[in-house]
């Protein structure tokens, strides 16, 4: 659950510095009034946040997550 948390927070953050980088605008800023607001800081927080704890989804054994077992056959 935390994954797919911390994935949605980091495509949220890559379509804003996409937006950033090509139409120089900044949508996180835009709504939540502008990029020294509360609320665009917690925001810009949340998404680095986000990308630290992926860090771990490239370390992760994923053979065993999803291994089918013959007893569900």
């Amino acid at each position: 659950m935390i994954d797919k948390i911390a994935l949605t927070l980091l495509i949220i953050g890559g379509i804003n510095w996409g937006c950033v980088g090509i139409f120089q605008f900044d949508i996180v800023a835009w709504i939540c009034g502008g990029q020294t607001g509360i609320i665009s800081r917690i925001v810009y927080i949340l998404v680095a946040l986000a990308a630290i704890w992926c860090i771990s989804l490239l370390f992760r054994d994923t053979d065993t997550d999803t291994a089918v077992t013959n007893d569900s056959v």
